[in-house]
Formats: C-alpha cells, sequence, structure tokens
C-alpha cells in the first residue's frame, strides 16, 4: 500500500508565504540587540530556510556559540512581538489555496517541511485557514535543518510514502539539496529567495514560474513513475 501513496512536501517561507519582510525585520532587530552589524537584506533572504543557529553563523561568521544563541533569543522575542501584535507580514503566494486544493484532489496528500518551529509554522498555517490541508508538518525544531533529509524521510514515514512518489517543493538551494539527499523528486519555485539558476544546479527536476503549474508537473512525474514500476 505505501507505494501507491503520492507525498507532496511543501516549504513555507518563500514557497507558501512570503515571509521576507517580517524576517528581516526580526533579524535586524536581534542583530541589533546584540550590539552587531546588520546583515544586509539579500544576505538574510539567502538563509531562509535554514534553522536559526545555522543562519546566524552564516550571517556572522566567526560569532560565538553564546554569542549566537543569544541572538536567536533576540529573533524569537522579535517574532513573537510581532505574531502577539499582529503584525506579521507572510501573505500568501497567488493560488496557493487553489492550487493545494487541486493538487490534493488528483491524489497527493500534503506536506511542509521548513526552517520555522512547530509552533511558528502552525500559527502561520492556521491564520491562513490551510492548517487541516496538510497530512505531515516537519519542522526544525523536531529534526535536523535542511539540507540535511530527516524532515523528508519523517514526512515520508508519517503518511508511508516511499521516495519514488514523493516530491519536494521548494524556492532555495536547501530545499532541492535536502530532496537529493532523501532520494525524492525536486521542484523548485521561481517565485522565492533562491535564483531558478541555482535551484537547477541543486538538483531540480524542473522549476516552476506560477503555482497553476504544479497539478499538470505532479500529474506528469505520476504518470512517469507509474511507467518505471510497471
Amino acid at each position: 500500500m505505501s507505494e501507491q501513496v503520492l507525498l507532496a512536501v511543501f516549504d513555507c517561507d518563500g514557497t507558501l508565504v512570503d515571509s521576507q519582510y517580517s524576517i528581516i525585520r526580526c533579524m535586524r532587530t536581534a542583530f541589533d540587540g546584540q550590539g552587531l552589524p546588520r546583515p544586509d537584506d539579500e544576505k538574510i533572504r539567502r538563509i531562509v530556510g535554514l534553522d536559526l543557529l545555522h543562519a546566524i553563523a552564516i550571517l556572522h561568521p566567526g560569532i560565538s556559540d553564546a554569542a549566537a544563541s543569544k541572538v536567536k533569543e533576540g529573533y524569537s522575542k522579535a517574532w513573537k512581538e510581532l505574531r502577539q501584535f499582529a503584525d506579521l507580514n507572510e501573505p500568501l503566494y497567488p493560488k496557493t489555496i487553489e492550487t493545494l486544493d487541486e493538487v490534493s484532489t488528483r491524489g497527493w496528500q500534503l506536506g511542509v517541511a521548513t526552517g520555522k518551529s512547530h509552533r511558528g509554522l502552525v500559527h502561520t498555517l492556521s491564520t491562513h485557514d490551510i492548517l487541516e490541508r496538510f497530512d505531515t508538518l516537519q519542522t526544525a525544531d523536531r529534526a535536523h535543518s535542511k539540507p540535511h533529509p530527516e524532515m523528508l524521510v519523517k514526512a515520508m514515514e508519517d503518511v508511508r510514502a516511499v521516495p519514488a512518489n514523493t516530491v519536494m517543493i521548494g524556492d532555495t538551494t536547501f530545499d532541492m539539496e535536502m530532496a537529493q539527499n532523501a532520494g525524492v523528486t525536486a521542484i523548485g519555485v521561481i517565485w522565492g529567495y533562491h535564483p531558478a539558476e541555482e535551484l537547477v544546479k541543486s538538483g531540480a527536476h524542473s522549476v516552476i514560474k506560477a503555482y497553476t503549474e504544479l497539478p499538470d508537473v505532479l500529474d506528469t512525474l505520476k504518470k512517469t513513475q507509474v511507467k518505471t514500476t510497471n
């Protein structure tokens, strides 16, 4: 039965929602709080998808573990304050809900694999009333960070899918590399934070320009897999 389960796993930030504005704002606040120079906006966008400590180490090479932990605490505090005052800016990308519904209708189970915390992911999905559409939620505070394959492995275990029938949809090279490491197909999206050419170099099977393209791309992959297994 597991070989019949089709699983489409989505990244969150940069794929489902455009959260760059809130992420940049919170990261600036966190670095300011420790008297450290602010990373520029493009560098912050480049680390979206990683767990916070890994991201902070990239943004400030050579930072001590203690200082990185303080920056992480500051980021989490700033994020909580945005959430408390309903000032989070995480809009869905165009046609997200319609596409999720169409993909589900075509027989795919849905999952998320993200650098967000579990609490943060649940809040984001609940805010847009799409939480219940997903069968498995994988976050960086409950598994190794991307590009480690653990989140995808756990997602497949949750729904009893196999790598040959699993697809990772994301906007960063971290997503594509995670898919490669887990042995699943990777689909890149161009509306996020890493350019298309980097997604292809990192292992994207295909790159889509709009969500409306996704259902047919998944159908093509499904048909290819059926031919391969027959």
